[in-house]
């Protein structure tokens, strides 16, 4: 994948990850007008064994492995698909949940998939998830996805005070939830008390610093899956490229993490800058040699992340 060494100021674990990932060759997306090409793609991607489900439902979302135990089921609401996890040891009063999004390039995640990593993140965080089973591409152009987002957050705004929510996802799904939220606010629906945003992509013209300097990290070019999700919508739509949206103090409180070798590195750190300066009350983690995705769960690090948007969530709600 390139020719930088791997750092020795990251954990054992990690580095080995950074040496597999160098292995790992380049290949472009299928055209956007490829549709055999991209459904061969997301169906290679929608396996039922349990360790590639295990392992992309880690790498889609920031979840880490964990001997916690949750329940999980599926739900739906006028077509959107989700699933809800509850920690084996929730209160039966804890009316707190957390709305997430996994990422997968708008293609994969689902399924199977999207039932463990929601059942992974409400065991790692440590309360009710409600995961998102969005349709995805290649049949599934923007703005469905979103739509199902937004059905299901109405939803929930029906049985649950906002501040009790938090929203929340990992690259594509952090897509997701910043569009989410000022969809929801254009709207004139509450906002929920916290947002997550991990690694998100927010920027479709991928004018970034990171999406060049980081550019060996990528397993592709992303180009065609950039216009296939978009479908003929400008770049710079804001609930296509959230970077571009009008940010108000009103906004929740925002964790974002990304990594220093992450191509979306730009992304969050320009979304960062742009949310405090409307205001916002925004956190900015940023770990040492880590990829998009950090470490697919693998590291140190990765429980590093999970971790600290636990506490972040936990300090949200506790002060609220």
């Amino acid at each position: 994948m390139n020719g930088f060494p791997v750092p020795t100021t990251i954990s054992p674990e990690a580095q080995s990850i950074l040496a597999m990932a160098a292995q790992r060759p380049q290949q472009p997306d299928p055209a956007p007008d490829d549709v055999e090409g991209w459904r061969s793609l997301a169906e290679a991607a929608a396996s039922d064994d349990p360790a590639t489900v295990e392992a992309l439902a880690m790498a889609t979302t920031g979840a880490v492995a964990t001997d916690a135990i949750a329940t999980v089921e599926p739900a739906e609401v006028d077509g959107a698909m989700f699933y809800i996890a509850e920690p084996e040891d929730i209160g039966n009063h804890d009316d707190r949940v957390l709305l997430y999004i996994h990422g997968g390039s708008f293609t994969w995640g689902g399924g199977a998939t999207a039932r463990r990593s929601t059942q992974l993140i409400a065991a790692n965080i440590g309360v009710r998830t409600w995961g998102m089973d969005y349709r995805q591409l290649p049949q599934n152009p923007y703005p469905a996805g979103l739509d199902d987002c937004i059905t299901v957050y109405r939803h929930l705004l029906r049985t649950h005070k906002p501040e009790n929510i938090a929203i929340g996802g990992q690259s594509g799904g952090a897509n997701l939830t910043a569009a989410l939220l000022l969809r929801a606010r254009d709207e004139g629906l509450p906002l929920p008390a916290a947002a997550v945003l991990i690694s998100p992509c927010v920027d479709f013209t991928m004018a970034g610093d990171t999406w060049t300097t980081n550019s060996f990290t990528l397993p592709g070019r992303f180009d065609n899956m950039l216009d296939l999700y978009r479908d003929g919508h400008e770049l710079n739509e804001p609930y296509i490229s959230p970077l571009f949206g009008t940010f108000t103090e009103d906004f929740p409180p925002t964790i974002l993490t990304a990594g220093t070798r992450d191509f979306l590195l730009s992304d969050t750190v320009r979304l960062h800058r742009k949310l405090l300066r409307a205001g916002v009350r925004a956190e900015l983690h940023v770990w040492e040699g880590a990829l998009h995705g950090v470490f697919m769960g693998q590291a140190p690090e990765d429980r590093e992340q999970i971790a600290q948007v636990r506490r972040f969530l936990e300090d949200i709600w506790t002060s609220a």
